[in-house]
């Protein structure tokens, strides 16, 4: 399937599923388990029912008032989790469950204006990711820590790295992801058309509810011979993608396809993975995880033959075990 086929199919409403996961929410909010933010810089603020030993959820307010949702789970040595596009930190669930069993501290943020992070109008572009990011890094004092990123979730990683550095990074590890540049230029002839990226934009603007369906087909690539679909994880993938905000979303797409991390990678002078699926149809691995194992010093590629973009969903032992072996490398 090409990425212009994403817009084909028709109209189909699954309404149902987000109303469903708002009324769980709600039901967690009466219950305690309210969100709550400070109104300073860089703070944290929990809610916690009481003494029934639930986590509470908690949230960092940045420097431009924007509340970060994330989860943090178990202790060990921190392994900080940044999701793909339009998703959130709940992407990550069979790697959340699995590392804070095998004694690792688990964090997953929502990047802004994507899951339970504020919706905002300004902000949505990959710097002010970076510094969202360093602002839970910060608050949580987090330190040797492993990081690692999904698809634009590892533009985020290297765009951390580049602006913030690595003194706190223990390993750095990239998933599906769209570093150094994902659209075609004059240097970068293996990317991908423009056209390719507008056709996104459109159907985000016209009916994303839609776009986001379709796209779970090449995403966890459902449309090969032989592929078993799952329904439960494209619903969870659209109900994801519900929850964030449309501006955020739409101004996210620059982000993942014309912005070039380059120069981040190379400052990424720490032990690195880099995973990729050689059937990614969303980010193909030729001018992505190829050309990232070549430019970041201490690169490792591990090539996933015939796997698609969503594998660490599609193939969630593989890829724990392989991340487990790199952890404690």
């Amino acid at each position: 399937m090409k990425v212009k086929s994403f817009f084909d199919n028709s109209i189909s409403s699954r309404r149902n599923v987000l109303l469903g996961g708002a009324s769980l929410v709600a039901a967690a909010s009466v219950s305690g388990l309210t969100l709550a933010a400070g109104n300073q810089s860089t703070t944290i603020s929990n809610s916690q029912s009481s003494n029934n030993g639930v986590q509470p959820m908690t949230k960092v307010t940045t420097k431009d008032g924007t509340r970060i949702y994330y989860r943090d789970w178990g202790s060990g040595q921190p392994i900080l989790f940044s999701h793909g596009w339009p998703l959130s930190g709940d992407a990550w669930d069979a790697q959340i469950l699995f590392f804070a069993r095998q004694g690792f501290r688990v964090i997953a943020h929502d990047r802004r204006s994507h899951g339970l992070s504020d919706q905002t109008f300004q902000g949505n572009d990959m710097d002010t990711y970076a510094d969202d990011l360093a602002a839970v890094i910060d608050a949580l004092d987090l330190k040797d820590f492993i990081i690692v990123g999904h698809s634009t979730g590892g533009g985020e990683v290297a765009r951390y790295i580049g602006r913030h550095g690595t003194d706190r990074v223990a390993k750095a590890v990239l998933v599906g992801a769209v570093p150094p540049i994902m659209i075609k230029t004059p240097g970068n002839p293996g990317g991908l058309p423009k056209d390719v990226f507008d056709g996104i934009r459109t159907g985000v603007a016209h009916n994303r509810s839609q776009f986001y369906l379709d796209l779970t087909t090449p995403f966890y690539g459902y449309n090969r011979p032989g592929a078993t679909p799952s329904d439960g994880l494209r619903q969870n993938f659209w109900l994801q993608g519900m929850m964030g905000g449309v501006i955020g979303q739409y101004n996210c797409i620059r982000e993942f396809s014309e912005v070039d991390y380059t120069e981040d990678l190379k400052r990424m002078d720490v032990p690195t993975l880099i995973v990729h699926g050689d059937d990614d149809q969303i980010v193909p691995i030729g001018a992505a995880g190829l050309l990232s194992a070549k430019i970041a010093p201490q690169a490792t590629l591990k090539i996933y033959e015939g796997s698609p973009h969503g594998l660490a969903q599609t193939e969630p032992e593989r890829f724990n075990d392989d991340l487990l072996a790199f952890a404690k490398s």
